[in-house]
């Protein structure tokens, strides 16, 4: 579970994150959408304890993130819009890395590499260096080591950046076992094909705050109830409709509509 109160970024006079305050339960997917600048990967960045917040508070499965950093973190995921990886190993010894930073070792190492890349689909490239991996291949080998110490709250930062197709179906299936599993997954997205069919509920950011959540036929229905100048039409039942008109057509050029 991952639960946010209240939380504020401040630069100097500017305010990236403004009060935000959200829940992900567990063994739900939470999306986290809006324009760019909104304030989604600052928040996203706050939660994995990769900035520090001005004010407000962070809890990850019952550890709050400034009393128990160490806690928090060993029991949170994170897949980043923009990972960093070791490209001169191999992708057996990249995982293997992986876990000893979390502590984990001994017989049981190898079968939770092996269990991984098998659900990844990258069982036939362990022992090929990183490095001749297409981006999509790069992806799933970060997400593999996101998984690998069994988190119990994942925090996703744009995931189907440069996947083909049918490495976006995988990871929405993956995605979905996983929530399945009871792991609370807060995802922000630019692609609002991916939130409507993905997420149980969804919270909207516009300058750093909040200005809709709920699941998309709540938010359909907040969008219908706003004033007839903008409402939305019968056949307006995707979640580009519906973003554009909660947002007041902000991002119109940031936001897309399919994988």
């Amino acid at each position: 579970m991952i639960v946010i109160q209240n939380l504020v970024k401040r630069y100097g006079a500017f305010t990236a994150v403004d009060g935000v305050s959200l829940e992900t339960k567990s063994g739900e997917i939470h999306g986290f959408l809006g324009p760019n600048g909104a304030g989604k990967t600052t928040t996203i960045r706050m939660v994995a304890g990769l900035l520090q917040p001005t004010a407000g508070s962070i809890e990850v499965n019952g550890h709050d993130l400034a009393a128990e950093p160490e806690a928090a973190k060993r029991s949170l995921g994170f897949i980043p819009d923009r990972p960093f990886i070791y490209e001169k190993l191999t992708a057996g010894e990249f995982l293997r890395f992986h876990a000893g930073l979390y502590g984990i070792d001994g017989d049981g190492v190898d079968a939770r590499v092996a269990e991984m890349l098998g659900l990844f689909e990258l069982t036939p490239w362990k022992e090929e260096l990183i490095e001749a991996f297409s981006h999509g291949m790069k992806q799933r080998l970060v997400m593999c080591a996101a998984f690998l110490h069994r988190p119990q709250a994942m925090l996703v930062d744009e995931p189907m950046v440069g996947l083909d197709p049918r490495g976006a179906k995988l990871i929405k299936q993956v995605f979905r076992t996983m929530a399945d599993r009871g792991v609370a997954i807060l995802m922000s997205t630019h692609t609002l094909e991916v939130a409507q069919e993905m997420c149980d509920r969804i919270s909207i950011i516009v300058k750093g705050r909040i200005i809709a959540h709920g699941t998309v036929d709540e938010l359909r229905q907040m969008a219908a109830s706003t004033d007839d100048a903008g409402a939305l039409g019968p056949d307006d039942t995707q979640l580009t409709s519906v973003f554009l008109k909660l947002t007041g057509g902000s991002g119109l050029q940031e936001i897309d509509e399919v994988v």
